[in-house]
């Protein structure tokens, strides 16, 4: 049975990996992606175990103290409940330290970084999602929300995102820049570019296929293929690095 194309797919099918597009004031449209339920729990999971061995080690030293140490047990017991994650949210980028094990932050609805009234916001309204038991309200909101929100993320309008590296300018061979033979298209020079950024990345066979490929219709000897392409790669460009 034949494969069916992509083309024959319905029009409004939303793509596989999910988007959250905002655009900011100055027009500019922002795709970030909102975080699943598994990775969202995964952090909290490693943001508990911390804040429990806090506690842990805590209580025992201020067990040494009696009823005084008791007292500041309780107080400790509340910031560390309660201000954790917003310390963490406010002060570093949106990430507690188990959101920034899997490379997640948490951002208002319009991307921006999120302040004091939208993480307490979030923060104290965990004790609903965690109604009835277990995290059952707040598992129901993020399976049935188009961007994983859970109830404190709808009310504070805010969003758990995957945070993207920041992309680094590709790295060209450090060769003599050459002149291209003729003009070149726009094309014809993205080829010549990719295959300069690329080359690294490929093995020598692979690097040298594509040489031959690309020296032909560029009237570059077969055997000098791979060093000059890479050098009118780096003349396209200019000769500062």
């Amino acid at each position: 049975m034949p494969l069916r194309s992509s083309a024959s797919l319905p029009s409004d099918q939303p793509p596989l990996d999910t988007r959250y597009q905002v655009e900011t004031p100055e027009g500019i449209d922002l795709h970030l992606r909102p975080a699943g339920l598994v990775p969202r729990a995964l952090a909290f999971a490693i943001d508990l175990a911390i804040r429990g061995l806090i506690l842990g080690v805590t209580f025992i030293v201020l067990g040494l103290l009696g009823q005084f140490g008791m007292g500041l047990g309780t107080i400790l017991l509340f910031l560390v409940t309660w201000w954790y994650m917003v310390l963490f949210e406010v002060l570093n980028q949106g990430r507690s330290p188990g959101k920034q094990m899997f490379g997640l932050r948490v951002v208002h609805d319009d991307g921006t970084p999120i302040g004091w009234a939208a993480s307490l916001t979030r923060n104290l309204l965990r004790f609903v999602d965690l109604l009835p038991f277990g995290y059952t309200l707040g598992i129901l909101s993020c399976l049935n929300h188009p961007a994983f929100k859970r109830l404190g993320d709808i009310a504070a309008g805010t969003l758990v995102v995957y945070r993207d590296a920041p992309l680094s300018k590709p790295q060209l061979p450090d060769v003599e820049p050459l002149p291209a033979p003729f003009p070149l298209t726009l094309n014809e020079q993205r080829a010549l570019l990719g295959f300069a950024e690329r080359g690294e990345q490929l093995s020598a066979a692979r690097r040298a296929e594509l040489a031959t490929l690309l020296a032909e219709p560029l009237q570059v000897p077969a055997e000098q293929a791979e060093p000059q392409l890479n050098g009118i790669a780096r003349g396209l460009l200019g000769s500062t690095p």
